[in-house]
């Protein structure tokens, strides 16, 4: 039998209540964002990597779009099938760790949103390692020139409020930007224990270009304040807006080498 990861067992138990987090009450307007800045014709191909319970996927499935969710939570894709269904849209769901899928088609455009997958550590995963697969695996399920839009944890935040007792008690790295804590899923059950990896701006720029991706814009992008405006030092969360550029490095070297 498969053994379950860290943060599928967190997100199958927190799936019952996982719209009632605060973050998830601005779909809308966040689909708002995404239309004008993707900028693609109605019809076009969208990835969502981490998609969740489906909210973002399914509010552009209703505006036009071909998606694809993808998440590691089966019960997550459960409720987001049981959604679109109620909203009367297709969208194709793909049951898939993000730093392991391999997708045959090529996409218009992706979405990674509120950590979708990218940061979130399983208890072995190496901090560069992990969130590096999952650029490359993006990268390749997109045409070129396609327009990739994540928000990832903001490392620049975590390193203001975090303390030196933190440091020594194991609750913050400093040397790789991970925040370990336990954490329940939902009331009633036992905490675990995760790891989240935060980013900093000019580490995100290098990690998208090693995946084949150029960065175009790096804004504030905590849930709720999506903009164009510049990234605040306390706020939560980094949007990174990238195009794919080429192939990744180790199939650029590959090619190379050929």
């Amino acid at each position: 039998m498969r053994e379950r990861s860290v943060w599928e067992e967190f997100f199958d138990a927190h799936a019952p209540i996982y719209e009632e987090n605060v973050f998830t009450k601005n779909t809308i307007p966040e689909v708002d964002f995404l239309m004008e800045e993707l900028a693609l014709e109605k019809g076009g191909s969208i990835l969502d990597v981490g998609c969740g319970t489906g909210r973002h996927s399914i509010e552009l499935a209703r505006r036009g779009y071909a998606v694809t969710g993808l998440d590691l939570s089966s019960e997550m894709l459960a409720r987001a099938a049981d959604a679109a269904r109620s909203a009367g849209v297709n969208v194709q769901w793909i049951r898939s760790d993000a730093a392991r899928f391999h997708l045959p088609d090529k996409y218009d455009a992706a979405i990674c949103l509120c950590e979708g997958g990218f940061g979130l550590l399983g208890q072995g995963d190496d901090p560069i390692g992990q969130p590096l697969s999952i650029l490359c695996n993006i990268s390749r399920s997109l045409k070129m020139q396609a327009k990739a839009t994540f928000t990832v944890l903001n490392a620049l935040a975590s390193i203001r409020r975090s303390t030196n007792e933190e440091v020594e008690e194991g609750r913050f790295d400093p040397l790789n930007l991970v925040e370990s804590s336990e954490c329940s899923p939902r009331d009633g059950l036992p905490a675990v224990a995760v790891k989240e990896r935060a980013f900093v701006p000019t580490e995100l720029v290098l990690l998208f270009r090693l995946a084949g991706m150029s960065v175009t814009n790096i804004w504030g992008g905590t849930a709720g304040d999506w903009g164009r405006s510049p990234l605040d030092l306390d706020e939560m969360e980094i949007m990174i807006v990238a195009r794919k550029s080429g192939p990744p490095l180790n199939e650029a070297l590959f090619l190379i080498n050929e």
